[in-house]
């Protein structure tokens, strides 16, 4: 599944086509996405100029006057601009065209993804619960050390809860986790607060890190631009269970936590 940093990327890569351009219709090959497409959707954007390309979590945003397109990727969505009139394929579900002769497609095998609306002054019900963005102020030390007071679950499934935090999906949580040198497993309540404020700091280094490198290319992930994410070179713990660790060499573990895979050192992570 695309996390935050393959979304932000793909945010960057399709902004400088998007922004500014002028919707002159919208074509729905599949409406049943993981949501239904709103019907007369086309109706409510045709004409309308794209004013700002926006990340909430891992939705895009495409906002207009009336209100914002909301594109979420789902599990093996991508995004590509291609000219309006190339032939959809099997997978190319809906296409936004602009004036400029190109249209940004959605391509999604699965069917997880969703084109939503959300009309404008109002914030739909799938963002109003969103935590803070891990790359914003708003998400600091004081903020975490006071979510996890008197918490008995994994640290690890509660920085992957969007109600906490948006965007720390699980490749992100085991590499910060790694990093900041604590046991995936451990009660976020019994956290010190130094050992948070390391923690807050490396989530958002290795989430800065892999956007810088495009992110991390699993599968179906490509990038708005058409090219691959190259984080996963530097991968340090997610998918390497039975291999070295690189700081003490000794074999990493891998347990599931959530139902995710998640693979840690038992000698570094404490």
């Amino acid at each position: 599944m695309p996390e935050l940093p393959e979304v932000e990327t793909t945010r960057r890569g399709i902004e400088p086509h998007l922004q500014g351009q002028i919707i002159t219709g919208l074509v729905v090959r599949q409406p049943k996405l993981r949501w239904p497409v709103p019907g007369g959707l086309g109706d409510l954007i045709d004409g309308q100029r794209i004013e700002a390309v926006e990340r909430r979590g891992k939705y895009l945003l495409l906002h207009t006057m009336p209100g914002a397109v909301m594109i979420h990727l789902g599990m093996s969505g991508s995004l590509y601009l291609v000219a309006t009139d190339q032939p959809a394929a099997y997978h190319d579900h809906v296409d936004l065209q602009l004036d400029s002769g190109m249209a940004l497609r959605l391509t999604d095998p699965r069917r997880f993804g969703s084109v939503l609306w959300q009309p404008a002054g109002t914030q739909h019900d799938l963002l109003a619960k969103l935590g803070p963005e891990p790359l914003s102020d708003q998400f600091n030390i004081e903020y975490l050390w006071q979510r996890c007071q008197g918490r008995k679950g994994a640290i690890k499934q509660l920085i992957m809860d969007s109600h906490i935090v948006v965007g720390v999906g699980n490749i992100y949580a085991n590499e910060a986790l790694f990093s900041a040198g604590i046991h995936p497993k451990r009660a976020a309540g019994r956290v010190s607060k130094k050992r948070l404020a390391v923690f807050v700091t490396e989530i958002k280094q290795v989430l800065s890190r892999a956007i810088a490198q495009g992110g991390t290319t699993l599968k179906d992930f490509v990038g708005g631009d058409g090219k691959p994410g190259y984080f996963k070179q530097e991968l340090q713990v997610y998918g390497r269970a039975g291999e070295s660790c690189v700081q003490c060499r000794n074999s990493l573990k891998e347990i599931r936590l959530g139902q995710r895979s998640t693979v840690y050192c038992p000698e570094c992570q404490r």
